[in-house]
């Protein structure tokens, strides 16, 4: 499809900077994130001095592999606050993702580390094609989800006028495009889907409402996925990446001009890849885990964060800065149900909090139509089988994991021994039947 909005004119200098003054930059703050880390948070000094390394032994941008990594769980065994590198009373916000124990991962930022996100996503939506004076609807959630007000600011920062719709609604989403006459949305691209389906029942044609571009994160999404939202909608379909352990949206975006796999802000987020399960850093081009370290960041300095999802380091292409291929998958068991990170075993936690069932479970994921659907099958616990309250039990878990988790799911009480076991008795945990 052609490109609806001119190539971005004036960019920022480090956008077309050479490799060497980019790496320069690069080594400069890292020296000083890692010291930034090891000087203020406990966790850093510990696992870096259990290691044997210090942030003086980085000579190269290659030495960083010498360092420990840091994971999600890193995080949710510091909660809340035990991996800030400045006093609380310098946190300017703090984000948090689900937890469903009461102990979501929590990411804090300074006022220099919102401004340097609003920063960043005003550069992504620009190479998306955005301008000052367009009008951006923003269908992220809002709240402790980074992607509402992530988008919100950088929109802003860029001269924007922002309509902060957040999610849901979408008859009342289609009246408002139709009204204010947006240039940009900023959605999933699922739920774009259904924005499309829902003009089409109120008896619009989607091709001609007044968007020019669609700016989708928060789930992986296809080629073939962008070639139907762009003919639907005839709209130019820009993937946004991002994540809030790291910063939040905007760690990375496609240029409208070429549409070949999102940039990274290198200036500000140092990437790697390695090999999920020796942990050995693989040279670009080669699939494998994606691992971030913050460059910038003042309130959460994060050191080889692994995010667990799968995908090849690529050569720039319109900016100087490396691109990251599509993400084939994840190193983990995570399900992304409409852009909604899920662990199985946080099903198993809440599951496990109702007397009366028993520890089997197992979530069938599926798509009908448009949304991706899923389905919690469980067991009442043998001892309970006479005096269980299957349809009470079933609201209390529909309203836990909706509270907790932030999906809707359909929830089957099954009998004991209901869900099928394996030859060694164990549940196949996951089925899912999305096509791939």
């Amino acid at each position: 499809m052609p490109v609806k909005r001119p190539a971005p004119g004036d960019l920022e200098p480090i956008e077309t900077a050479g490799r060497d003054e980019l790496q320069a930059l690069q080594l400069q703050r890292l020296k000083w994130s890692l010291q930034h880390a090891y000087d203020n948070v406990p966790h850093y000094r510990k696992s870096f001095d259990e290691k044997g390394v210090h942030p003086s032994d980085l000579k190269s941008l290659a030495d960083l592999a010498k360092f420990p990594f840091t994971s999600k769980a890193t995080l949710r065994d510091n909660y809340p606050f035990g991996l800030f590198a400045v006093p609380r009373e310098r946190v300017a916000r703090v984000h948090a993702s689900s937890g469903t124990t009461g102990k979501p991962t929590v990411v804090g930022y300074t006022r220099n580390d919102i401004d340097h996100w609003a920063d960043l996503v005003a550069r992504s939506i620009r190479a998306a094609g955005g301008r000052p004076g367009d009008i951006v609807h923003v269908a992220y959630g809002y709240g402790l989800f980074t992607g509402g007000l992530g988008a919100h600011y950088g929109a802003e920062r860029l001269g924007c006028t922002v309509i902060p719709v957040s999610g849901g609604q979408t008859e009342k989403q289609v009246q408002l495009i139709t009204d204010f006459k947006p240039d940009i949305i900023m959605v999933t691209p699922s739920y774009m889907q259904v924005i499309i389906e829902e003009m089409r029942r109120q008896g619009q044609d989607p091709a001609a409402c007044s968007l020019k571009v669609g700016i989708f994160g928060a789930e992986p999404w296809t080629e073939a996925m962008r070639r139907e939202i762009e003919r639907d909608a005839g709209i130019d379909a820009v993937d946004i990446y991002g994540l809030s352990e790291v910063m939040g949206p905007g760690v990375a975006n496609e240029c409208i001009e070429t549409k070949d796999g999102p940039v990274i802000w290198e200036d500000h987020f140092y990437p790697e890849i390695i090999d999920p399960l020796t942990g050995e850093v693989l040279p670009d081009g080669s699939e494998g885990e994606l691992v971030f370290t913050t460059l910038t960041k003042e309130a959460l300095p994060v050191i080889r964060y692994r995010t667990r999802d799968l995908t090849r380091l690529l050569p720039p292409t319109a900016r100087s800065m490396r691109r990251m291929g599509k993400i084939v998958g994840r190193s983990d068991d995570m399900l992304i149900i409409r852009g909604v990170n899920l662990f199985p075993t946080q099903i198993e936690e809440i599951v496990l909090q109702h007397e009366q069932l028993a520890g089997q479970y197992q979530l069938i994921v599926s798509r009908e139509g448009l949304m991706d659907e899923l389905e919690i099958r469980c067991e009442v616990a043998p001892q309970h089988l006479a005096s269980a309250d299957r349809s009470e039990i079933t609201r209390w878990l529909q309203q836990r994991i909706k509270t907790l988790i932030g999906v809707s799911a359909r929830v089957v009480v099954g009998d004991a021994d209901s869900i099928e076991r394996t030859l060694v008795g164990k549940a196949r945990r996951v089925i899912d039947k999305r096509p791939r």
